[in-house]
This record gives structure tokens, C-alpha cells and sequence, in this order.
């Protein structure tokens, strides 16, 4: 045991971004491999359409998670607004254990929320609807049903129509709800919550039950790669991947 959990969610590995995917290459490779546990809260891939779904960059990340794992590190993932079709065969590939989108955790004796985040912005209707519906029986079922091609075309079509809409929604919608977060906290009874999604990295103080807690907002890998240490002391610090100019 070394110590230390790292927390990482955003990543967003693409084919267009290999300075991404060589920063995340060499975190697993490098001082993940002496973490107790690594846990990935979500859009680790820019979309995923199905275990099928390959890429020499797909590759090259499950070969390092797979790798991570053989090495003896527990590996979780819960998956992202991006990547929520990940399944069994991906988990059986990599020896990640894919986790509930809403999952307590004991880091270092602190009882510890962790999730994506998306679920925490009611505030953007039109997003929540979509979510419903794609997380539904019947929706994963039609989707993973069709051409790998067909998939890829949908996924990209998607992501092309998120990012305009995006460009329409204030900053108020797209981030969390506080009454949210404090019903979440206090459903799950902690004091902590981590979780990604909204790109804004922080940390928060805030009162939940009208004691002190925390809420821990991991960082994005666009301009360079964040990592969440914590620490058996109760110490949780971001740690920054600086991307190689070389890998643009």
C-alpha cells in the first residue's frame, strides 16, 4: 500500500487529441502504478459507442488500464455523460470494476461520494431528458443493435449538436445545482463528494445538515491533464500532467 488514491475524470480521449492520450499513457503507466486505487469518474473516452468500437488510441488505453490492473491497482470507473455505454467486455478487457453512476467509497476511513456530476445539473433541462431517455432499458438495446459505422456517425453527429448547444446555455445551467448536492450528500450520509463533469476544478467548503463538508470538483484534460491525489492523512490535492508540445 503506497498511500495515495488518485481521482481523474474528463478526459475525453479522442483520435484528434494524442497529447491527451500520451498524458494519460504515461499517468498509468508511470505513478498510478503505485496507487492503492485508481478511480475514474466518467468521460474518460469522447464517446463510446460500444465495446466493439476500436481505435489505435482505444488500444493503447486499454492496454495501459489492463495493465494498471495485472499490476495489482484496484481500478474503478463510473461512467460519463460521453461514455455510458461501456460494458462488460470493455470491464473484462481492462480489469476495471465499472461502478453505480451514484457510489460511496471509504478513502482513507472518510466516507465518500463519487460521480460523474451530470446528474447534479437539473438546471439544464434539455439535457436531463436526453439522459433519461438514453439510460433507459431500451435505448442502450436499439443503439448497440445497429452498424458499428451507423454508431459512430449518431455519436459524432451528437457531439457536433452538444457543443452548439452548449454555446446557448448560461454557465448557471450547465453547472450544478447546490439543493442537488446537498439532497445527494445527505441521501448518502457524507461529508465528501468528488465528481467531475463541469470542467471546473475546485474545491468547495460548504454546510450540509449544518456541519462543515466538502465538495471536490475534478478538472478537465483540455489544456493539460488533472489528477486528484488523496492521502491516509485526509489530504486531497490536484496534481498537474503537462501535455507534450511534440504529441499536438
Amino acid at each position: 500500500m503506497s498511500g495515495i488514491t488518485y481521482l481523474l475524470s474528463d478526459m475525453h480521449v479522442t483520435d484528434e487529441r494524442p497529447d491527451i492520450t500520451e498524458a494519460l499513457l504515461k499517468f498509468l503507466a508511470g505513478p498510478a502504478m503505485n496507487a492503492d486505487a485508481v478511480y475514474l469518474l466518467g468521460d474518460v473516452f469522447d464517446y463510446w459507442v460500444g465495446d466493439d468500437f476500436r481505435t489505435d488510441t482505444i488500444d493503447a488505453v486499454k492496454a495501459a488500464l489492463a495493465q494498471l490492473s495485472q499490476h495489482g491497482v484496484a481500478t474503478y470507473l463510473i461512467s460519463g455523460n460521453r461514455d455510458f455505454l461501456i460494458g462488460r467486455r470493455f470491464c473484462k478487457q481492462t480489469g476495471i470494476k465499472l461502478l453505480p453512476e451514484h457510489s460511496v467509497i471509504d478513502l482513507y476511513g472518510e466516507s465518500t461520494l463519487i460521480m460523474h456530476g451530470d446528474t447534479l445539473c437539473t438546471l439544464d433541462v434539455d439535457y436531463q431528458k436526453f439522459r433519461r431517455k438514453s439510460r433507459s432499458w431500451w435505448w442502450p438495446l436499439i443503439m448497440l443493435r445497429l452498424p458499428l459505422r451507423l454508431r459512430t456517425r449518431i455519436a459524432e453527429n451528437y457531439r457536433s449538436k452538444s457543443k452548439n448547444a452548449k454555446s446557448m446555455k448560461t454557465m448557471k445551467i450547465m453547472d450544478v445545482t447546490p439543493q442537488e448536492v446537498e439532497n445527494q450528500m445527505l441521501q448518502h450520509q457524507v461529508k465528501l463528494l468528488i465528481h467531475g463533469h463541469t470542467h471546473r476544478q475546485a474545491i468547495h467548503s460548504l454546510l450540509i445538515d449544518q456541519q462543515p463538508a466538502r465538495r471536490i470538483v475534478l478538472g478537465d484534460w483540455y489544456q493539460q491533464g488533472s489528477v486528484l491525489a488523496c492521502t491516509p492523512d485526509g489530504q486531497q490535492q490536484f496534481i498537474s500532467l503537462p501535455f507534450s508540445s511534440k504529441a499536438v
